[in-house]
């Protein structure tokens, strides 16, 4: 199984980018997944994640402005960040669990947001 994330970049305060990530290759099922973020100095913190049947989890840090979203045909997941702050500022990367048990991590994607 191998993860590809794309879409990460530099933002002015209050704007918005799309995270994107597609988990490859055969015989596994997706039981869930999400992204997490790393700041320097940090741990990495979950940010948002969808289940299988579509269940969503956001911390308080980003409800109201990250949405996270899946195409089941795809083996996609996005997360739609708006309302950027520089607290967001971290390297996102992004999680799949699957069916037969198994965890995988996607390459991280920077996030920054400045003025």
């Amino acid at each position: 199984v191998q993860l590809q994330a794309s879409g990460g970049g530099s933002v002015q305060p209050g704007g918005s980018l799309r995270l994107s990530c597609t988990a490859s290759g055969s015989g596994f099922g997706i039981r869930l997944m999400g992204w997490h973020r790393q700041a320097p100095g940090k741990q990495r913190e979950l940010v948002a994640a969808i289940t299988a049947g579509g269940t969503t989890n956001y911390p308080d840090s980003v409800r109201g402005r990250f949405t996270i979203s899946r195409d089941n045909a795809k083996n996609t997941v996005y997360l739609q960040m708006n309302d950027l702050k520089p607290e967001d500022t971290a390297v996102y990367y992004c999680r799949l669990l699957t069916t037969p048990s198994g965890a995988y991590w996607g390459q991280g994607t920077q996030v920054t947001v400045s003025s």
